[in-house]
């Protein structure tokens, strides 16, 4: 088995706190550097994050651009990639010492592997981390709505910093539309499982950073950043129905993949702007169906009593209702020790994929 020459690129804009411990966890891999090279693209940050990286030049590469946001990024940083296989990595996350070695390995062992994701380690800021894994390998490929079922809720294994593809398979999908200011790896990722087989490995490789200042997942109701989060998700779902069937992808794949995402950027637009009640329930069973389908009929009957008065209520007054019940003491509590949430549904790949 011959190792194939990997790019790594960073993506990074003002990440002066995190960018020195990605790039150091890159650079202390168990992975010959004579048969890597590492990219950073700094995307127009305004803090010291370009002159820390410059202290390890030249190790690392550093490409200063215009902040744009990540597809930007990425579409000035993929094409200067010389290596056959590229791992992304966001400036606020870092790896663990042997992935680079298990992703490019599994490539290299097996051309129709076009991507790799794995589990992760969660870090949140308090020093607390929670892992996130499968319970085994699996591979796919998006060709079925029961391979789409399965990817929808995976997503989170092929994020940026779990995230690997091979240069060919890459390239056939720039430029990816910039105005994915984040979520661009999304559109890769998804793309890229129309065009090839791919393998999520079940072992926690990547420690995601979780902030303040992360664009996904901090996003504040009460702030521009919830605006910009539901702008994104919707461009992105128009561009996935626009460019999937492009790619080869069967309309029962599209459809699927997309009710998951469409109906994440239709809750965000109903609780910003408001919309017909009938819209509101819509989407919050279709989100709850897909993501928790094994909970218990005491759950689903729990959801379904919290869910009504989406049929009563302007979507902002509902939506502000649910913030404020879900921020007292007693319903957290309440909540934990009589009805938890239930767990992210589990669905079987075929058997014929598994690793």
């Amino acid at each position: 088995m011959e190792k194939q020459f990997a790019s790594v690129l960073i993506d990074t804009y003002n990440h002066e706190r995190f960018i020195e411990k990605a790039i150091v966890s890159v650079l202390e891999q168990d992975f010959p550097a004579s048969e890597r090279e590492i990219i950073v693209v700094d995307d127009g940050s305004t803090d010291g994050t370009p002159e820390i990286v410059r202290k390890f030049e030249p190790r690392v590469r550093l490409l200063r651009k215009k902040n744009g946001g990540q597809a930007s990024a990425f579409n000035a940083g993929i094409p200067e990639c010389k290596g056959e296989i590229i791992a992304f990595l966001d400036g606020d996350d870092w790896w663990a010492r042997n992935k680079l070695e298990r992703v490019v390995a599994s490539m290299s062992a097996d051309l129709a592997i076009g991507m790799v994701g794995h589990a992760i380690v969660e870090s949140f800021e308090d020093g607390t981390e929670r892992v996130v894994a499968l319970e085994q390998t699996e591979r796919l490929r998006l060709t079925t709505a029961h391979a789409a079922q399965v990817f929808r809720l995976h997503r989170a294994y092929l994020g940026t910093s779990r995230l690997t593809l091979r240069a060919e398979i890459v390239r056939k999908i720039l430029p990816v539309p910039e105005e994915l200011e984040f979520e661009a790896d999304e559109y890769l990722f998804t793309v890229a499982g129309v065009l090839s087989d791919f393998v999520i490995q079940k072992e926690a490789l990547t420690h995601y950073c979780i902030h303040g200042a992360n664009l996904f997942v901090a996003a504040d109701p009460k702030s521009c950043g919830l605006r910009r989060k539901q702008r994104v998700l919707a461009v992105l779902a128009a561009a996935l129905r626009r460019d999937l069937p492009r790619h080869g992808a069967p309309r029962e794949v599209v459809d699927c993949v997309l009710e998951l995402v469409e109906a994440e950027a239709a809750q965000l637009r109903l609780m910003l702007d408001g919309g017909a009640p009938l819209e509101t329930y819509r989407a919050e069973c279709t989100i709850y169906g897909i993501q928790h389908a094994d909970a218990s009929w005491k759950q689903k009957l729990f959801r379904q009593i919290t869910t009504f008065p989406a049929l009563l209520l302007p979507p902002r007054w509902f939506y502000g209702a649910r913030r404020w019940i879900g921020g007292q003491s007693w319903y957290s509590k309440a909540r934990r020790d009589f009805l938890p949430v239930p767990g992210i549904s589990k669905i079987e790949a075929p058997k014929h994929i598994h690793e």
